[in-house]
């Protein structure tokens, strides 16, 4: 119980914190903090809030997130990681490696005291009808989260022509159909991008 309420602790006083201190870095952990507390399902659904975190807030510029995020799709690991990297390289101070390790860590700290605190009380909650009936209901509005964040920002960002389409479709054709590894298809799109053909 007292995981959990230092997870609810943070969740409500790091907004007072960072507001009250003032400092980029308590801003920091307090935007990433939320982000990771406030997700449930893959971390794709964690995109739109890092993205209303970081970029109207001069942080980071539209394009290096979008170009982070796609870097990150190449690379094995969860999405959360591209946190390390928006607080890398970030406008403010600290940034570099010190913004990377203060993000990631406020990014992952919900998720372990989420699970040390509420494991021993989840085997006895799942097994209630009640519960399974909302955990399915909450794995279905992922869904439609996953969607909304394929939307926007990465769809209204990144195509803007017919070309951008033509090759968007052909990268899923690639990933999907023919099974070719990530990395390829980012370096294969980037390359394309840089002779001009978006």
């Amino acid at each position: 119980m007292a995981i959990l309420l230092a997870f609810g602790g943070l969740l409500f006083l790091l907004p007072t914190i960072a507001t009250q201190n003032g400092g980029y870095a308590w801003q920091l952990f307090d935007s990433f903090f939320r982000a990771g507390a406030l997700v449930f399902g893959g971390g794709h659904v964690v995109l739109p809030l890092l993205q209303a975190e970081a970029v109207p807030a001069g942080w980071v510029s539209n394009d290096a997130f979008l170009a982070g995020y796609g870097a990150a799709q190449a690379v094995p690991g969860p999405l959360f990681t591209f946190s390390a990297y928006l607080g890398a390289v970030s406008t403010q101070t600290p940034n570099g490696w010190l913004g990377g390790v203060i993000a990631l860590i406020a990014i992952f700290l919900p998720a372990f005291l989420l699970v040390v605190g509420a494991l021993p009380l989840w085997e006895g909650a799942r097994r209630h009808p009640a519960m399974q009936r909302a955990m399915l209901g909450i794995n279905a509005s992922v869904v439609g989260l996953l969607l909304a964040a394929f939307y926007n920002p990465v769809w209204t960002s990144a195509i803007l022509s017919v070309n951008d389409f033509v090759l968007a479709a052909g990268a899923f054709l690639l990933l999907v159909f023919w099974k070719a590894p990530p990395w390829l298809v980012v370096i294969l799109c980037a390359a394309l991008a840089g002779l001009g053909w978006h």
